[in-house]
């Protein structure tokens, strides 16, 4: 039996694991990062932070198999990120640890983000101002847990009067873009890197 929950400040190091056995394009990153918490604490760790209301978990026995993390507003959470997260990050690894050591890791390319991330206004964010983060471990696909966890976020995205929301989804990742397409999200801005995909949530 799996569990959709709200989030827990005890479920943290479960969604930081989940991060990173999703991480590479919903397979395991694991090989990919020396730091295996480096990931999370860009993807996972600030959500239930700035804002725990907007953060779900779906459990089993095993623990934590899955999770959703969203911002209402994602410029006011770039700015929250850049007065409360990425100082101490920034503190933690420095600068320095953002060259590429050319090994196929990828901690480097953390650790620049890290240290680049700025708050950035954009035209999008007037009708899909709320973004959202989804990760659930193959022991919780196809089982309807992703479908869950979506609507048990769009439904308190709703009550918050959130009018869109909108999220990343690699190119290297079909399965991801299957499951958006089919809960109602539509490509609104391709990229080399993948797409940009957004829905309506007060009209629909």
């Amino acid at each position: 039996m799996v569990e959709i929950r709200p989030f827990q400040p005890y479920d943290l190091p479960g969604m930081y694991r989940v991060c990173l056995q999703t991480g590479d394009s919903g397979k395991d990153a694991t090989s990919l990062y020396h730091d295996p918490d480096l990931l999370a604490h860009i993807y996972a760790g600030p959500y239930p932070v700035a804002d725990p209301e907007l953060s779900f978990v779906a459990v089993d026995q095993q623990g934590v198999l899955g999770y959703i993390i969203a911002t209402a507003d994602t410029l006011a959470f770039e700015h929250w990120m850049e007065e409360h997260w990425w100082p101490g990050l920034r503190a933690r690894y420095p600068r320095g640890m953002a060259a590429n050591p050319a090994d196929g890791t990828q901690d480097w390319w953390c650790v620049q983000r890290i240290h680049d991330a700025r708050p950035t206004p954009d035209e999008l964010y007037d009708r899909y101002p709320a973004h959202l983060h989804i990760d659930v471990l193959p022991r919780g696909q196809g089982a309807g847990v992703g479908r869950q966890l979506m609507k048990t976020l769009l439904d308190a995205l709703r009550v918050r009067r959130v009018p869109g929301v909108h999220l990343g989804v690699g190119a290297g990742n079909p399965g991801a873009f299957a499951f958006y397409q089919a809960m109602g999200f539509s490509v609104i801005r391709p990229d080399s890197w993948g797409s940009t995909m957004a829905r309506p949530i007060l009209d629909v």
